[in-house]
């Protein structure tokens, strides 16, 4: 539900007001009470989406990254392992020779 500025114009009193979009168009300042009050343009018309996130591919935080490596499988883990293995022995060779 987006958020909208209203104005009063008999005693210049502005508000906010946080409406569902299909609500009428207030007509009544609850400050002086007379039906003057239009509602104003601007950006106050907008949807905001509050949250860590809508997508994976967002910055998730350390906490999340952990949580999400113990809800792994065993399995990824040892792929991961093997994996890293082949360059460490390849490095090494490369020190071997090079020495």
């Amino acid at each position: 539900m987006p958020t909208y500025d209203y104005e009063c114009t008999a005693c210049d009193h502005s508000f906010e007001l946080f409406q569902n979009i299909n609500d009428p168009v207030k007509k009544k300042c609850p400050a002086c009470g007379k039906s003057k009050l239009r509602r104003l343009f601007g950006t106050g018309a907008a949807l905001l989406f509050k949250g860590s996130g809508f997508y994976q591919t967002d910055y998730r935080s350390d906490s999340y990254k952990k949580g999400a490596a113990s809800d792994k499988p065993a399995d990824s883990a040892k792929k991961s392992s093997e994996k890293s293995a082949p360059a460490k022995s390849e490095s090494s060779a490369a020190v071997a020779t090079a020495g």
